[in-house]
């Protein structure tokens, strides 16, 4: 039983979103308890050298697996970083005591395989603005802020970060690269990286201007536009996931509170799109903090908006990344 339990949570923790869809963790189960580890064969050395995006996928993943053993009536018992000495042990789950799943979570649970990050414009239907509080009140739950900006200046100066930031990193052979190994060719079998039926044949031209990756790197892949309609489309609501500080701990908190707030968005019908390119220029996530931010450690631009979506995903399965106790442990060098 204890074990078709840590199936079931870790086939939904698959389902977190990743930096470049790398999916960096790995799981062992031991009866009635689950260790979530960093997976550094798939980390980015380029990009994330500190592994804070890592942590930050890992932690959205661990969120998914507390929810799925909260669909079952458990109450997950969590432990962030619980071994010093094991650098690449994000978290251990156990559950032992039962409580009635509420509503609510059985909504969030029913979106973690549906949701999908957006990689464009949206509807120039506004989000509304109990939503965004609502949204605001979920990331503080799990040790985060989600900051809405809201003056025009600040929104057009933190859409000039992601456009900067992407201009370097396009210029920057060796993330090029490194980008190029996690976006495969139309018709790849792979269940990682970013799929070509993810994300826009062509960038969507916003005010103010967010762009995202060129996964094609060129090449011109992509998905067409769902509609050839000629609506004005937006950049969206536009906001800051944020930390207090910028610990690992607050990196893995930063990851559950991503996903708790995505999956509330998709339950109320909204996309949210995630820009991390200025993050990983020190030199730009330092102004982010100190001009945009309040102070508070940045870990990604959000936008958020009504969308239809028709984007794909993939991930790799369950005996891909769940291991019995008593296995080779994963790499923590």
């Amino acid at each position: 039983m204890s074990g078709e339990i840590a199936r079931y949570a870790v086939a939904e923790a698959v389902w977190a979103p990743s930096v470049h869809n790398t999916q960096p963790w790995r799981f062992v189960a031991d009866g009635q308890q689950i260790s979530l580890y960093a997976d550094l064969d798939r980390g980015l050395p380029v990009a994330d050298p500190d592994g804070r995006e890592m942590m930050i996928s890992c932690g959205a993943a661990l969120f998914n697996a507390r929810l799925a053993l909260r669909r079952l009536g458990y109450i997950p018992e969590t432990r962030v970083l619980p071994d010093p000495g094991q650098p690449t042990l994000v978290a251990r789950v156990s559950w032992r005591l039962r409580a009635p799943v509420s509503e609510f979570e059985r909504h969030l649970a029913d979106r973690v395989q549906l949701r999908r990050t957006h990689r464009g414009a949206f509807d120039p239907e506004p989000v509304p603005g109990d939503l965004l509080a609502a949204l605001c009140r979920s990331a503080a739950r799990d040790g985060a802020a989600l900051r809405i900006v809201t003056d025009d200046g600040q929104r057009a100066a933190l859409a000039a970060t992601v456009q900067t930031a992407e201009r370097h990193l396009r210029l920057d052979a060796e993330r090029v690269r490194e980008l190029a190994r996690w976006a495969p060719a139309p018709g790849s079998a792979r269940r990682d990286g970013v799929p070509v039926s993810s994300y826009p044949g062509r960038a969507e031209r916003t005010d103010p201007y967010f762009p995202c990756r060129d996964f094609s790197y060129g090449h011109g892949w992509g998905m067409q536009p769902l509609s050839t309609a000629r609506l004005p489309r937006v950049a969206g609501a536009v906001g800051l996931l944020t930390t207090v500080a910028d610990r690992r701990e607050n990196w893995v908190n930063a990851g559950q509170a991503l996903q708790r707030l995505l999956l509330t968005a998709s339950t109320c019908g909204v996309a949210v799109a995630l820009h991390s390119q200025p993050m990983e220029l020190p030199w730009l996530r330092e102004f982010v903090r100190t001009q945009l931010s309040g102070g508070a450690y940045p870990h990604l631009v959000l936008r958020i908006g009504m969308a239809v979506q028709a984007a794909d995903s993939v991930r790799r399965g369950v005996d891909d990344v769940l291991f019995p106790s008593g296995a080779a442990a994963p790499s923590s060098n």
